[in-house]
């Protein structure tokens, strides 16, 4: 509670702090520069989609986003929303919408059986496209499967997922336009994602478009091609869709990646812009959807 470090003139010699309960303090690590070029390509990716709203994942804080629309993307976003989320690296979840925005919940005290349930957030907004009518964006990134180092990464997953159907349970979803968003770091065949991909009335629109080619509807590269990254709709939306898409061109290295032994998936030509993984958009595809909006 007193000195942490030991010193010795101006060398540090020591920790005089006997362990934690001796210190009354905090560790914060030292923020890399972003990549300048990786940053224009995120931006180039958005800009070449043109969505009306769209979710991000892994942001920093809102006014950082809200730089990002002025200075990369020539302010073509009216309205940005970021919560702080439960990650202490402040990968947090966002959106950004052309819409005003309605309500606004998050989801980062949610607790089953005492446990904390979201990882950074489920990010449960309104975007009101008249008065008389709104669609409800449920922003998410779910556990990764990649650091799972004492073997509870699913059981998180499927508690998130049915947290996640919970929320859903308040909505019409015959009459309400909603959707579930971003990534879900698991396949759609996976057991964690039962409670939300085997809902009746909520549809992955990358099945709605391709069916089950997987070797169509792949938004992550690790040693196998697999969809991690989603857009589910409400069957409300589903009366209304059009097509739907991956943008892949952000991603580093995709003239070198192998198919998988059970098909062919097609190869697309990146952005000349990205020439390392360092400046690449993102290692995620970014998946999009069009409605036919009365």
């Amino acid at each position: 509670m007193g000195k942490l470090l030991k010193k010795k003139g101006w060398a540090v010699v020591g920790v005089k702090a006997n362990g934690k309960g001796d210190w009354d303090g905090a560790i914060e690590l030292k923020k890399a520069r972003f990549n300048e070029i990786g940053r224009k390509n995120t931006a180039k990716i958005i800009k070449e989609l043109n969505a009306d709203i769209t979710c991000v994942i892994e942001a920093d804080n809102r006014i950082a986003l809200k730089a990002f629309d002025s200075h990369l993307l020539n302010y073509r976003y009216k309205h940005e929303m970021l919560i702080d989320g439960n990650d202490r690296r402040g990968i947090d979840v966002g959106v950004l919408s052309k819409f005003n925005f309605g309500s606004i919940y998050t989801h980062i005290y949610d607790k089953v059986s005492n446990k904390q349930v979201f990882s950074r957030d489920c990010l449960e907004l309104e975007v009101k496209l008249t008065n008389a009518k709104s669609i409800y964006v449920l922003v998410n990134h779910f556990k990764s499967k990649g650091y799972d180092r004492d073997g509870t990464a699913d059981a998180k997953r499927k508690r998130q997922a049915n947290r996640v159907k919970e929320i859903l349970g308040k909505y019409n979803l015959d009459d309400d336009y909603v959707i579930v968003a971003g990534d879900l770091n698991d396949t759609p065949d996976s057991n964690p994602l039962k409670p939300l991909t085997e809902m009746s009335k909520m549809h992955d629109v990358l099945n709605l478009q391709f069916g089950n080619d997987m070797s169509k509807r792949w938004t992550y590269y690790y040693n196998s091609f697999e969809q991690i990254d989603y857009i589910l709709i409400s069957e409300a939306l589903k009366s209304i869709f059009v097509e739907a898409g991956i943008e892949r061109r952000g991603m580093y290295n995709l003239k070198n990646l192998t198919t998988n032994s059970g098909g062919t998936v097609p190869i697309e030509k990146q952005f000349d812009s990205v020439t390392h993984w360092t400046n690449q958009a993102s290692d995620h595809a970014a998946v999009w959807a069009k409605f036919g909006l009365p």
